[in-house]
């Protein structure tokens, strides 16, 4: 796996959780991610790529920095 698939991987994480977690959620879609599920994940990943940046990964999915680990 590339970067680029580390970036869509956490995107869809990140709009999953949004819809999921959002009021009005018409999407049918209930449940978080869990934490358990992102370190998972994020094994997984790891695994791919010896160059997979794991806590900016976790970082970006939980929303605290932008996709190249740089401010919002």
């Amino acid at each position: 796996m590339s970067k680029k698939h580390f970036i869509a991987l956490a995107d869809t994480i990140r709009e999953h959780n949004r819809i999921a977690s959002h009021p009005a959620n018409v999407h049918g879609v209930q449940e978080l991610f869990t934490t358990e599920q992102i370190q998972t994940l994020a094994l997984f990943c790891g695994q791919q790529n010896s160059n997979f940046k794991r806590e900016r990964w976790l970082d970006y999915v939980a929303g605290k920095c932008g996709k190249n680990g740089g401010s919002l």
